[in-house]
């Protein structure tokens, strides 16, 4: 199944110099030429074009575009899960329009389980939709073997990463659009890492005041104006230069046609500013001109709705000459995009992003949730050196690591060992990281992931051998006991069969024991044919099940201790990796 993105092929005009539509194309055909048979999955609206109504009109436009036969498929409205006769009907399906289902947006479960009906394999082509959490591209993902991006959802979070480095320099922010309160962590983000922030918008007003000038107050947002100080400080700290414009072409309100060029700190009452003056752009040019990596986020707008857009157009000709220099510019924001192509010859020079919204929540350091649905997610690039005094020694990972008790108290036991805690709690993994540096321990770590996406990423790139795995007691805080197996994927115990060394272990316990016995038969089930029980050290049995009678490490989980408090049992059991003459 693939979640395509509906702006790239329905729009009114298909806009082919754009190479996100090529390789949102590609994806498609890759699929369908491997012998996939492929399911299509969007949501689209009239906005888009005013033709698209009912699922069979789409499919007709993208049979056009894919120059295959895709076949409309009716299984949500009757909510029929999709059967395998239903394959047979085209090479190529289309699902029903999302947008009109609640469940979409709501990530209804049994919604992305209705989906993903017959899928085997997710694949996102929809980047731009990944800061929201859709049934379409994060619920679906629980129910499919693997979950994997698209070539277009790959190629934009490769240029998303990029505005994160400075590998050049002097690099540059231009900065566009309102709204600065909600924009804050992002714009002290880029002041991490730029040499200049470049305000063009309505935030530039916030920043004026900020610095002390006097600015009309109907331009001011009164509850950004700590934001703005703070960001202002941050700069100064960081010694990045500000830049304001420091003129604007006002227009009369009560003489709509007369226009004149007022300076930024004497805005008349009456006169609104509508465009970049003169000398601002005079300003932005000199800096354009001396940078090697500019990003430009946010539009040039100075009301909902303006027809002056001389200034953006000015500020798309500048980039498009400094772009000739070997400068790397990327453009995010569809105003920002679209001024670009009318303005430049060729848009291939540039690193284009349409969809601001998931940009901005990059920046501010939100994991996009699109993105951690997939199976190894974000690359994880890990300093092991650092987080170990020395990473050539055997591995012991510590799925749902918790508190970090198991692995803190490991961690004193066996120095000939290292260990690291994988959590999806970042304060959990906070408060782990703190007690690893305070207490001096040099064999510990801990990684805020979502293990069952990460897994493979972060361990595959250790030095050393991953010689114990254990998984103890997933998600105790979970009201119903059934779900806490879930974090366990196929995909992860392939991953585990794959990088665990040659008579490597898994150690495997929860209080529950329905729960227990699924994740045995899990591993035994997808584990490739690898793993074995240990069953000569049983000595408990229960329900006619043999089990652990103790924790083979004496050490206690945060949980385990609880269980173990209240006098219930704990089921353990451990899994042995068999070697390659087995």
């Amino acid at each position: 199944m693939v979640r395509f993105d509906s702006t790239i092929f329905l729009g009114e005009k298909l806009d082919w110099s754009s190479q996100s539509a090529l390789r949102a194309l590609y994806t498609i055909k890759f699929l369908h030429e491997s012998g996939a048979k492929v399911i299509l999955v969007s949501a689209w609206s009239t906005k888009i074009n005013p033709k698209l109504l009912a699922a069979e009109v789409v499919a007709d436009i993208l049979s056009s575009v894919l120059r295959l036969k895709v076949a409309a498929l009716r299984c949500i409205s009757c909510n029929m899960p999709l059967e395998r006769k239903d394959l047979q009907k085209a090479d190529i399906l289309l699902l029903e329009n999302l947008s009109n289902y609640k469940e979409e947006a709501a990530n209804c479960s049994k919604f992305a389980e209705l989906l993903s009906s017959e899928v085997d394999i997710f694949v996102n082509d929809s980047f731009f939709q990944s800061h929201k959490i859709l049934a379409s591209t994060v619920g679906v993902a629980r129910f499919c073997y693997a979950s994997m991006a698209g070539f277009s959802f790959d190629e934009s979070l490769c240029q998303l990463k990029k505005t994160a480095t400075t590998n050049k320099k002097p690099y540059i922010a231009i900065i566009g659009g309102g709204n600065l309160n909600n924009k804050a962590a992002a714009l002290q983000f880029l002041a991490s890492r730029c040499d200049a922030l470049v305000f063009v918008g309505l935030m530039s007003f916030q920043i004026i005041h900020a610095l002390g000038h006097s600015v009309p107050t109907n331009l001011v947002e009164l509850e950004a104006q700590k934001a703005a100080l703070d960001i202002v400080q941050f700069a100064h700290n960081k010694n990045v230069l500000i830049l304001y414009p420091k003129d604007f072409w006002c227009v009369n309100q009560h003489l709509p046609k007369q226009l004149e060029v007022l300076p930024a700190q004497g805005i008349l009452d009456g006169w609104v500013p509508v465009d970049l003056g003169p000398s601002s752009l005079d300003e932005i040019n000199s800096l354009v001109t001396n940078s090697k990596k500019i990003i430009w986020i946010g539009p040039v707008k100075f009301r909902s709705s303006s027809p002056y857009t001389g200034g953006t157009s000015k500020l798309a000709q500048m980039l498009y000459k400094q772009c000739q220099c070997e400068c790397e510019i990327t453009i995010v924001g569809s105003t920002a995009c679209e001024v670009i192509k009318n303005e430049s010859s060729s848009v291939s020079s540039f690193n284009m992003l349409e969809n601001a919204s998931a940009v901005w929540e990059f920046l501010k350091g939100q994991k996009l949730p699109g993105v951690m649905a997939l199976d190894r997610a974000y690359p994880f690039e890990i300093d092991w050196n650092v987080a170990y005094c020395d990473p050539s020694r055997p591995l012991v990972v510590d799925i749902g690591s918790g508190n970090g008790l198991f692995i803190m108290g490991m961690t004193r036991k066996r120095k000939d060992l290292n260990f690291l805690g994988l959590e999806i709690n970042g304060k959990l993994v906070k408060r782990c990281l703190d007690s690893v540096h305070q207490s001096g321990i040099t064999n510990g770590y801990f990684i805020e992931t979502n293990a069952t996406s990460t897994f493979h990423s972060i361990v595959s790139s250790y030095p050393g051998e991953l010689v114990l795995l254990s998984i103890e007691c997933p998600n105790p805080d979970f009201n119903k006991p059934e779900h806490r197996w879930r974090m366990m994927q196929r995909s992860l115990i392939e991953a585990v069969a794959d990088l665990l060394a040659s008579k490597g272990k898994v150690f495997l316990q929860s209080d529950v024991e329905a729960v227990a016995m699924r994740l045995k038969d899990e591993f035994l089930k997808y584990g490739k044919g690898k793993f074995h029980v240990m069953h000569d050290r049983y000595d408990l049995v229960i329900n006619g099940n043999t089990w652990l009678k103790e924790n083979p490490f004496g050490i206690h989980s945060d949980w385990e201790q609880h269980v173990i408090d209240r006098g219930a049992p704990m089921y353990r059991l451990m899994l042995s990796k068999a070697t390659g003459l087995e």
